[in-house]
């Protein structure tokens, strides 16, 4: 396609992706409450908060029981234009997704586009996986928390940090799932081999547990192995694929370049003796060569 076609398409699928954002933020809009009850009431009922946020958690006599409060007159409104956007986000996924697809996907080859679907395909359950493991170890983080509180001291957490806290931990705990796939992907690519990647597993398991010991607020050793075990057996998956990786490699050198892809250009310098003369043109009858450039009554070839 010439320049501006390009982006005539990218301009096409960028709307198509936000009209698709809007709709399911408008739709979110309308459950917000019911949004945040889901996050919310597996931490509440942690600390012996019974009653969901819309109930305003009261805090029972004899116990530890958070308050949960709004701070300013825009904070209800703000918080559900987040809740929704966020929703939104993630419902409308699977379109945005394919218009970012479909825009990159004529641009590869038929192995990349093969690739690339795989990667999606791993990589978006793998996110969740590792945002459903926060969520459920959030509830025994926010009870280590809250015990830390002295005796007779009521708690006041406002929905918005506890909500960023709970975003956030999503978040990490999903990216981080997602490690094993970013070493496939450069091993793919090229840039780690597979011997490289096993050779780093005493400093990625030590990495791997520094970080879940940091992830996880709380204090509690077995919630920071049940983050760093299934890191720990991802990478080494990964290392395995690479490993079949590396060996599918050096078959496909062996076997030379596909269908659709160049092959590699010998710009070595030759030889004298490889240099093959070639023969001069023979000239046509009455192609008589003159001095002013014509041959005969024809024009030269050049």
């Amino acid at each position: 396609m010439p320049l501006v076609d390009h982006l005539r398409e990218l301009r096409n699928r960028l709307a198509k992706g936000l009209l698709a954002i809007v709709i399911a933020t408008i739709l979110a809009a309308f459950f917000y409450e019911a949004i945040i009850d889901f996050f919310t009431k597996p931490v509440l009922q942690s600390v012996g908060c019974n009653a969901l946020f819309t109930e305003l958690a009261k805090q029972e006599k004899g116990s530890r029981c958070a308050s949960i409060v709004m701070m300013d007159l825009l904070g209800p409104f703000t918080l559900a234009l987040k809740v929704s956007l966020v929703a939104g986000l993630i419902v409308s996924s699977p379109v945005w997704l394919y218009q970012l697809w479909a825009f990159l996907a004529p641009g590869l080859h038929r192995h990349e586009r093969k690739y690339a679907l795989s990667f999606v395909g791993v990589g978006f359950p793998l996110f969740v996986a590792g945002g459903y493991f926060a969520y459920r170890v959030l509830p025994t983080t926010a009870e280590v928390l809250i015990g830390f509180t002295p005796a007779g001291i009521g708690n006041l957490i406002t929905l918005d940090k506890l909500l960023d806290l709970i975003a956030r931990m999503v978040v990490v705990f999903g990216l981080s799932f997602e490690l094993p796939l970013l070493l496939v992907m450069l091993n793919f690519a090229g840039v780690l081999t597979a011997k490289r990647m096993l050779g780093w597993w005493r400093a990625m398991v030590m990495a791997i547990t520094v970080f879940a010991a940091i992830a996880t607020p709380s204090t509690d050793p077995l919630t920071m192995l049940a983050l760093a075990v299934p890191i720990v057996v991802l990478y080494f998956g990964a290392v395995g694929v690479a490993m079949l990786n590396d060996a599918r490699r050096r078959r496909r050198i062996a076997a030379g370049p596909a269908d659709d892809e160049a092959s590699d250009l010998d710009l070595r310098p030759a030889d004298i003796g490889e240099i093959e003369s070639v023969a001069a043109p023979v000239a046509l009858p009455g192609q008589a060569s003159g001095d002013d450039g014509k041959r005969g009554d024809f024009e030269d070839v050049t």
